[in-house]
């Protein structure tokens, strides 16, 4: 019997609905409109790409945005200078520079520099700190997006052997510190693969939940993964598909036909983390608001 298809777009909607009267109550009671500033440098078109959708969301939310390009030569010091204006500027409550960033410009010395009350992606080192200590002020957005999506669709990871496929900053390390705190919708047993691990296939086929995010296409099989399991797959991949308009289609880390006829549940590429991931991040964003408004 084919699995349960874990909708990330209904489920974002959800939450996009429940974070639009967040922000209406903040403005009539407080008078504040959330604030987010974005810094997109260069012209990836992956990150152009991701940088309108989050724009569109913002504005369909209530959200104020301001986007600011800069060409991909653009120095070092001209993208911290920007930062620290913003830093300093009230009606801008998150911070986000969309990554990768061209090489002349340091993304480690761009993601200290912002204020850790206004990194709304979670990933200055004082805030995923406090992930790790599990007392955030924000969570990182993809892993909160998969947390999101297991809960809502009631597969909850409590009490369940959770394996997790890519130890990566942005999503691995982060989603294993969240799981394993001892709070509703964690309280995990986590474990997580990567490329130095021997035999994969020995941990995943022990998994009550499997995240693949390796960024690898279709590399979890059918054979890798157990009977009822549940998959949430977060890899995004770019694979060539002739005869299309693109020329390309979007493959998660998942062979999605194959293990669909075997698990309990998984979410598709795209339709699955995708929408989550700016979902969360408007979250983080009413949520930075409300700090600057007293409110925790």
């Amino acid at each position: 019997m084919a699995a349960k298809i874990i909708d990330g777009v209904k489920i974002a909607g959800e939450i996009r609905g429940e974070i639009s009267a967040g922000i209406k109550k903040l403005r009539e009671e407080n008078g504040i409109v959330p604030g987010l500033a974005v810094m997109l440098v260069g012209d990836d078109p992956a990150s152009q790409t991701y940088v309108r959708n989050k724009g569109k969301a913002c504005e369909q939310l209530g959200i104020f945005s301001e986007t600011l390009r800069l060409p991909a030569d653009a120095p070092e010091s001209k993208v911290l200078e920007i930062v620290g204006k913003w830093n300093a500027d009230p009606k801008f409550h998150g911070i986000l520079v969309q990554t990768p960033l061209p090489a002349q410009v340091s993304e480690w010395k761009v993601l200290n520099a912002i204020s850790p009350m206004k990194d709304v992606d979670c990933f200055h080192p004082a805030n995923v700190g406090k992930v790790l200590i599990g007392e955030p002020d924000f969570l990182p957005c993809t892993p909160a997006g998969v947390q999101q999506l297991l809960i809502r669709s009631g597969y909850s990871p409590e009490g369940k052997h959770v394996v997790i496929c890519g130890r990566s900053n942005l999503v691995g390390k982060p989603l294993a510190a969240m799981l394993v705190q001892k709070k509703p919708g964690a309280n995990a047993t986590v474990t997580v693969c990567h490329t130095g691990t021997k035999d994969m296939a020995h941990f995943t086929r022990q998994a009550d939940i499997l995240v693949a995010a390796a960024g690898s296409p279709k590399m979890i099989t059918a054979g890798m993964v157990k009977e009822g399991a549940v998959v949430i797959d977060v890899g995004t991949s770019r694979v060539d598909a002739p005869g299309t308009k693109s020329g390309y289609r979007l493959s998660g880390d998942v062979d999605f036909d194959a293990v669909k006829e075997k698990v309990e549940a998984i979410s598709p590429v795209p339709g699955g983390v995708g929408p989550m991931t700016i979902t969360m991040l408007l979250a983080n964003t009413l949520k930075a608001a409300k700090m600057g408004a007293g409110q925790h």
